[in-house]
């Protein structure tokens, strides 16, 4: 009976950070992209927007890895393929996360969009998660084309 006890242990220990690593990171999924957008903009920021897919591993990456750190400042939004969860757009229409992501062609997850406060898209979105080694560099090397193209606009 012991050597039971320990051998369940043992297995439950070896399993818990499989079910750690099963919990999502969260982002916030917005209710008015253009408030949000407009709160970025007023900071001098693009609106970082992930196209995510739920459960896809390689979006978790990008969550966890870069976008997560990036979130804690503001500006930067998860909308969910599939998801019927309500959305207003730039124009003020009432869109949902899923025809917002078809709106916007958006067919692979991760897809990473840069926007300004009107929707217009300020940096060459990120598709995919690329090679893990270069994704932070190719992120910064878009958040500061964005920050450019804003200034600009102003």
């Amino acid at each position: 009976m012991a050597q039971w006890t320990r051998r369940r242990c043992l297995a439950l220990a070896a399993a818990l950070p499989l079910v750690a690593s099963a919990q999502e990171t969260a982002l916030p999924r917005p209710a008015s992209l253009r408030a949000e957008a407009q709160a970025a903009a007023g900071r001098g920021e693009a609106l970082i927007v992930l196209v995510s897919l739920p459960g896809c591993p390689y979006c978790e990456r990008i969550r966890r890895a870069h976008l997560a750190p990036l979130a804690a400042g503001g500006g930067v939004v998860q909308i969910d393929v599939g998801s019927d969860r309500p959305l207003v757009d730039f124009d003020g229409a009432a869109r949902t996360h899923d025809a917002w992501a078809r709106a916007r062609e958006a067919r692979f997850t991760p897809t990473v969009l840069f926007l300004g406060p009107r929707g217009d898209e300020l940096a060459e979105r990120l598709v995919g998660a690329g090679v893990p080694d270069f994704y932070g560099a190719y992120l910064d090397q878009r958040i500061v084309t964005a920050r450019s193209v804003l200034s600009r606009q102003r």
